[in-house]
């Protein structure tokens, strides 16, 4: 994710935080500053940040349960509004959904209780509605919110953890990726309802409305992805008409070809035609930047694109290109020179023709029913 810093590595899984969540901490630190001086002000970034700590053990809490499943956690990053935990695939069946959802807000509860046993009591009505108060109880506080995020992760929507069990309950009786697009359409009225709240009561509503519905479609997108691409080959959906960079060209010849087409990845082969690596737009003008217009393509290319063959089924190939958060893949023959090209940007294009082709069939179907209905109209009168 972009402005994102790097915290470290833990277990295998990247820790980043989100720019803007700094920024938080400077807004948490006036905030409470004019409320009780410097010392609430310096009180409310650490509360914050314990806060966060929580959110943080919370996404871990999903990754621990999904590694139980052989799947990889690339990343979690830290947003103003809470973490993302990038899994390397969704989990394939139902109940291993369910266990990886469950996990994040079953951390938070046990955090809770445990706070809970320290102070010796429960969090009261006060403190539990006022939360931000930096004059209540620092503990009893930190309490209140895990139990919070708990519950508002359990709500049945995307893309919070009950949208998710949700999803794995409906996946049961019906079609995966129906039951992801009742989830998500969900996910999107909730997101409405926080828009319009925040009007009201608190601007941070409008800003969690916008992540939910953003989220909400994406992962309606994938789901229609995930189920055409399992019946689709590579080589259904591959570009073949591309342009490329031979390894002695230079960054000056790749900003020419940038401009000259629409592309903004290209294959980088040797003179025999195999495939060496691939440049992207932003690796171009990062070379441009760093090494000039005359460094070669090498030194910019990246090398870690998976190379599939054209007989791949799609669904594995999504898969690879997920997991290894890669922007394409070069499709290459028998001697394996290069001969396709796929990108995230492809299979869009792909997803809006069969929408519109099925469309199209739905309002052929129409017509033909109505003709045939004002023609038996016809011989009746």
């Amino acid at each position: 994710m972009g402005w994102s810093l790097n915290l470290g590595t833990i277990a295998g899984t990247t820790l980043r935080v989100h720019v803007l969540f700094l920024l938080l901490l400077v807004w948490v630190w006036i905030m409470h500053f004019t409320i009780g001086g410097a010392w609430a002000a310096w009180e409310g970034v650490l509360f914050v940040i314990a806060v966060f700590a929580c959110v943080v053990l919370h996404e871990f809490g999903h990754t621990a349960a999904a590694r139980y499943y052989g799947i990889r956690t690339p990343d979690i990053t830290l947003l103003p509004i809470g973490g993302v935990a990038r899994l390397e695939r969704i989990p394939e069946k139902p109940v291993e959904e369910i266990v990886v959802a469950l996990a994040g807000p079953l951390v938070n509860i046990v955090i809770a209780a445990l706070i809970f046993v320290y102070l010796g009591r429960w969090s009261t009505a006060e403190e539990l509605v006022l939360i931000e108060d930096p004059r209540l109880d620092f503990l009893a506080r930190l309490a209140a919110i895990n139990v919070f995020l708990a519950l508002f992760n359990l709500i049945p929507a995307f893309p919070m953890d009950g949208g998710r069990v949700l999803r794995a309950v409906m996946a049961i009786f019906m079609p995966w990726w129906r039951a992801t697009q009742i989830a998500a359409t969900i996910g999107q009225g909730l997101a409405f309802v926080f828009g319009f709240l925040g009007l009201f009561y608190n601007p941070l509503l409008i800003l969690i409305a916008v992540f939910v519905y953003l989220a909400a479609a994406a992962e309606a997108q994938n789901a229609q992805l995930r189920d055409v691409a399992s019946s689709l080959l590579v080589r259904d959906v591959m570009v073949t008409d591309f342009a490329t960079l031979e390894r002695s060209a230079t960054i000056e010849e790749a900003v020419e070809k940038l401009l000259a087409t629409t592309q903004h990845e290209f294959p980088v082969v040797g003179e025999d035609g195999r495939f060496a690596g691939l440049l992207t737009r932003n690796d171009i003008v990062k070379a441009l930047k760093e090494s000039g217009a005359s460094a070669s393509v090498v030194g910019g290319m990246r090398s870690d694109i998976p190379v599939v063959d054209g007989q791949q089924s799609l669904r594995a190939c999504l898969r690879l290109m997920q997991g290894k958060g890669a922007p394409a893949v070069a499709v290459t023959a028998r001697d394996d020179r290069l001969v396709g090209l796929m990108t995230f940007e492809t299979l869009g294009e792909m997803l809006m023709v069969r929408s519109a082709l099925a469309d199209g069939f739905r309002f052929g179907r129409l017509r033909r029913e109505g003709l045939r209905t004002k023609g038996r109209h016809a011989r009746e009168t």
